[in-house]
C-alpha cells in the first residue's frame, strides 16, 4: 500500500514538473519576440542620455536628446531594412549563413559609416531644403525633427509588411514635406530634388545593367568555355580585380581625407595599384583552389564564393558610409542649429553623432535583418554565387560612385535592380536558347511558347509589390512629415 502511496507522489510530482516546464516554455516562447523591441528601446534611450550628457544644460538640450533618440530609431529600421540589399545575395547563393552574413555586414557597414561617412551628409541636411527660406531656427529644428520622426515610422512599417524600401527615398521625402509645410513650396531646391529623383530612376537601371553585363561576360567567358576550369582561373582574378581597384580608389578619396587629402588622380593609381596587387595574389590562389575540380558549372560556383563574400563586404562598406547620412544628417542639423542657433552655414558632424548612426545600424541588422535578406537572396529570383557576384559588384561601384558624387541615392534600388538585371537578363537567355533548341527538335516535341513563357525566372508579384513600395515611398513619407511638423508646431 506504501508504495501505491509513493509512486503516485512520484507521479504527482512529476506531473506539477511537467506543467512548470510547460509554463517556463510558453513564458519563453512568448518573451522571445519582445526580446528586440526591448534591445532596441533600450539603445534608442541610451542614445538620447548620451545626447543630453554630452550636450550639456545649453539651450536646446531636451530637443537634442529627443533627436538622438529618434536618429537611433532611424539607425535601427535602416539596419533592418537597407542593409538585407547588401548580404541578401550572399546569404541566397549559400555561400553565407545568416549568423554569418549579420556579423560581418555590422563590422563593414560600422567602419564606413564611421570612416567615410562624411560627405553625403550635407547634401541630406540642407540640399533639399534652403535653410534662407526658413524664418528662425526653431522651425528650422522642428522641420528636421519631423523629418526624422516620420522617415523611421515609415521604414518601420515598410520592414514590419515585408517591403525593402528605399529609407534615402524615406529621409529625402520627410526633409520635403517638412519644408513645404514650414515655408511652401519654394523652400525645397527643386534643382537638386531634380538630380536626386533622376538618380533614383538611374541608378536602379545602371545597377541592372552592369550586374547583367558581368553576367553575360562569365557566361559566356567561363560557363560555356569548353574547359572552364582553366577559363576561371584566367577570368575570375580579373574580376576580382576590378572590385579591389574601385574599393580602393574609393577608400583613397573619402576614408583618408580626414588624414590626408588625396587628389583624383592620385586615387585612381592607388586603386589601379591595388587592382594589381589582388590580382597578382588571386592568381595563385585560384589555381590552388581549383585544383582536382571537375570541369562543370557546379565547380564554378565553388570558385566564386570567397570573392562573392569579399564583394558583400565591399558593397556593406560602401552602404554604412552612404547611408549613415539618412540616419544623421537631421540628427547632425538639429544639434548644429541648437547650438549655434545657425542652421544656414555648413554642418559639422560631431563624431557622438556618427557613433549613433553605425551602431544603431549594427543594432537593427542583429534584431531584424533576417526577415530582408531572405526575401532579397531568394525570393526574388534564384541566385548561385555567380550571379550572386555579379549583383555584390554591380550594387558596390553604383554605390561607390553615388557616394563619390555625393548624391543620396538609394542603395536599395541599386541592389534590388542588380537583382532584377540578373534575372531578368537569365530570362532572356533562356528565352533565346529555347528558340534555338526548339528549332531543332521534331514538330511534336517542341515546347509549347506559352508553356515556355509561363517559367518565369523573375517573381512578377514581389517586382510590381517593390516598385509600388518605391512609387509611394516619397509622397507618403511626405505626408507624415507635413503633419507630424503641424502637430509639432502646434504643441510649440
Amino acid at each position: 500500500m506504501s508504495n501505491l502511496t509513493s509512486k503516485s507522489r512520484w507521479q504527482a510530482l512529476d506531473s506539477d514538473l511537467h506543467r512548470i516546464s510547460r509554463v517556463e516554455n510558453a513564458n519563453a516562447h512568448v518573451a522571445r519576440p519582445l526580446l528586440a523591441p526591448g534591445i532596441s528601446l533600450a539603445f534608442i534611450a541610451l542614445a538620447g542620455l548620451s545626447a543630453a550628457v554630452l550636450f550639456g544644460k545649453a539651450d536646446g538640450g531636451l530637443i537634442v536628446a529627443a533627436a538622438a533618440a529618434f536618429g537611433a530609431y532611424m539607425a535601427i529600421n535602416i539596419g533592418a531594412n537597407d542593409v538585407a540589399n547588401n548580404m541578401g545575395p550572399a546569404v541566397g547563393a549559400n555561400a553565407l549563413t545568416m549568423g554569418g552574413a549579420i556579423l560581418i555586414a555590422a563590422v563593414a557597414e560600422s567602419a564606413g559609416a564611421l570612416l567615410a561617412g562624411g560627405d553625403v551628409v550635407s547634401t541630406i541636411s540642407k540640399g533639399i531644403i534652403d535653410p534662407a527660406s526658413v524664418q528662425t531656427s526653431n522651425v528650422f529644428i522642428w522641420a528636421m525633427m519631423a523629418a526624422l520622426i516620420s522617415s523611421a515610422l515609415w521604414v518601420n512599417l515598410a520592414t514590419w509588411v515585408g517591403a525593402p524600401v528605399s529609407t534615402t527615398h524615406s529621409v529625402v521625402g520627410g526633409v520635403m514635406g517638412a519644408g513645404i509645410a514650414a515655408a511652401g513650396l519654394s523652400a525645397v531646391n527643386w534643382s537638386t530634388m531634380s538630380a536626386i529623383a533622376a538618380s533614383w530612376v538611374i541608378s536602379p537601371v545602371l545597377g541592372g545593367v552592369i550586374a547583367a553585363g558581368f553576367l553575360a561576360l562569365i557566361k559566356t567567358k567561363i560557363q560555356y568555355q569548353d574547359d572552364k576550369i582553366a577559363a576561371a582561373r584566367r577570368w575570375l582574378p580579373i574580376l576580382v580585380a576590378v572590385m579591389a581597384a574601385a574599393f580602393a580608389t574609393y577608400l583613397a578619396v573619402k576614408g583618408l581625407k580626414r588624414i590626408v587629402k588625396i587628389e583624383l588622380e592620385i586615387a585612381l593609381l592607388i586603386g589601379l595599384a591595388s587592382g594589381l596587387l589582388v590580382w597578382a595574389i588571386t592568381v595563385p590562389w585560384v589555381r590552388r583552389k581549383s585544383e582536382g575540380m571537375e570541369n562543370r558549372t557546379k565547380s564554378l560556383k565553388t570558385l566564386f564564393g570567397l570573392p562573392l563574400v569579399i564583394s558583400a563586404t565591399f558593397l556593406s562598406f560602401a552602404h554604412g558610409a552612404n547611408d549613415v547620412a539618412n540616419a544623421v544628417g537631421p540628427l547632425a542639423a538639429i544639434v548644429h542649429a541648437a547650438e549655434f542657433g545657425d542652421f544656414a552655414s555648413k554642418v559639422s558632424i560631431p563624431n557622438w553623432v556618427m557613433v549613433i548612426g553605425a551602431f544603431g545600424i549594427s543594432f537593427g541588422l542583429f534584431l531584424f535583418g533576417p526577415k530582408l535578406i531572405r526575401m532579397v537572396g531568394s525570393q526574388i529570383t534564384k541566385l548561385n554565387p555567380m550571379r550572386a557576384f555579379c549583383v555584390a559588384l554591380s550594387a558596390a561601384i553604383t554605390v561607390i560612385v553615388a557616394s563619390w558624387l555625393g548624391l543620396p541615392v538609394s542603395s536599395t534600388h541599386i541592389a534590388v535592380g542588380a537583382v532584377f538585371g540578373v534575372g531578368f537578363y537569365r530570362e532572356w537567355h533562356s528565352d533565346r536558347r529555347w528558340k534555338l533548341s526548339n528549332q531543332q527538335r521534331p514538330t511534336e516535341q517542341r515546347l509549347a511558347r506559352e508553356e515556355h513563357r509561363r517559367r518565369k525566372l523573375v517573381r512578377r508579384s514581389h517586382f510590381m509589390t517593390i516598385v509600388a513600395a518605391w512609387v509611394i515611398t516619397v509622397p507618403a513619407a511626405a505626408a507624415m512629415s507635413a503633419t507630424i511638423f503641424v502637430i509639432l508646431t502646434a504643441f510649440n
